[in-house]
């Protein structure tokens, strides 16, 4: 299933390359958020939130009101998610604060599940150089993809991986890497980085792993209202 993306920076739906150099800016969030109402999951990332430079909460609240969607991005506390989720949002996506001191951080991961329940918790695994990434992938941890989510398993219903080498590029995924991780895991794999075609949507499906789509969206190389699998519910 393809889920869209929207990733918001300084009040506006952003698209970065790697994370780093801005490649698309459009102030008029609602008018995404109206176009992606019919799909049954969309993504909203806040970036501000999750560089640690600000945050975009209140207009997250809306979006999650509006759309049935997980929200990352800073989320590093129990009382962040409850905010979340009790805005609307339908799951919430811990990244960073899942891991410290190099490895994973079983004991916040726990907390958190306790707190808000297993099922509504996404855990993102970002992977850069075959190695897990954390704070806005600047930070290279001395672990892979699979042993994060072997470890990570107990405290998450889904985990989000997202193939860093391929963010915002425009030349598709590693499939490869992303069934890598789903045979590490019993738990639901979504799938992000450099999707870019409705074949490489297709076949995660085939797997059962539903993709994230942002830039193929946003640059009109993919037209989410035409994607096969934009409105099916499992």
């Amino acid at each position: 299933m393809l889920i869209p993306s929207i990733d918001l920076q300084g009040g506006a739906v952003v698209q970065l390359v790697q994370g780093e150099r801005l490649a698309i800016r459009d102030e008029d969030v609602f008018r995404w958020v109206r176009r992606f109402a019919r799909f049954p999951k969309v993504q909203v990332i806040d970036l501000d939130a999750a560089m640690g430079s600000g945050d975009n909460l209140a207009i997250v609240r809306q979006i999650a009101g509006a759309l049935s969607c997980r929200v990352g991005g800073g989320i590093r506390t129990a009382a962040r998610a409850e905010d979340v989720l009790a805005a609307g949002a339908q799951q919430i996506i811990a990244g960073s604060a899942l891991f410290r001191d190099g490895r994973p951080d079983l004991e916040f991961a726990r907390a958190l599940s306790d707190a808000v329940g297993r099922d509504r918790v996404i855990a993102a695994v970002d992977s850069r150089g075959g190695h897990v990434v954390i704070h806005g992938w600047k930070t290279t941890l001395p672990l892979t993809a699979a042993e994060a989510v072997r470890a990570l398993e107990p405290y998450c219903d889904e985990f989000l991986y997202t193939h860093v080498d391929a963010e915002g590029l425009m030349g598709g995924t590693d499939l490869d890497a992303i069934r890598a991780v789903q045979r590490a895991t019993s738990r639901r794999i979504t799938a992000a980085g450099g999707i870019t075609t409705q074949r490489e949507i297709d076949d995660l499906h085939a797997l059962g792993i539903d993709a994230v789509v942002g830039m193929a969206i946003y640059t009109g190389a993919l037209d989410p209202d035409a994607a096969g699998q934009g409105e099916q519910k499992g």
